[in-house]
């Protein structure tokens, strides 16, 4: 199992464990806490995540002990928000984009089980940040 699909398998593991959806949300929400809020001159139009009802910034970087990988970060002001950029970056940050790439979104969401969790609205949110994360892979691609 690649680390990418086990940092996918914990997390669902970790949302099976709880039996109904305002415990994942509240969940969730704990995980908003693990986040560094980004600096305010990263809160930028550019880093800005469209198709979220609340602000999400979003900010992909390499580093120079990970090259061929993709690092991101990201700072939203509604606290579960917060949460589900937590998640993403969980599974996401310091992959390489073929690996970011190679994820179905929608079959992450649903192995996740969020899909009972999030509102509509909530869950375009998670998809735009899914597609801006998987945007920056393809950006890094074509570098």
């Amino acid at each position: 199992m690649s680390d990418l699909a086990q940092a996918i398998a914990e997390l669902s593991g970790e949302f099976a464990l709880l039996p109904d959806w305002e415990e994942r949300i509240a969940y969730i929400i704990e995980l908003a806490r693990t986040l560094d809020p980004l600096a305010d001159d990263e809160r930028t139009e550019a880093n800005r995540v469209r198709g979220c009802v609340s602000r999400v910034w979003l900010v992909s970087e390499r580093r120079a002990e990970a090259p061929d990988k993709l690092f991101f970060r990201g700072d939203s002001d509604a606290h579960l928000v917060r949460g589900e950029i937590a998640v993403l970056l969980r599974i996401f940050s310091g992959r390489s984009p073929r690996e970011i790439l190679s994820v179905d979104p929608k079959a992450v969401f649903a192995q996740l089980g969020l899909h009972e969790a999030l509102t509509a609205q909530r869950s375009n949110g998670l998809f735009s940040m899914m597609a801006r994360i998987q945007d920056e892979a393809r950006h890094a691609l074509s570098d």
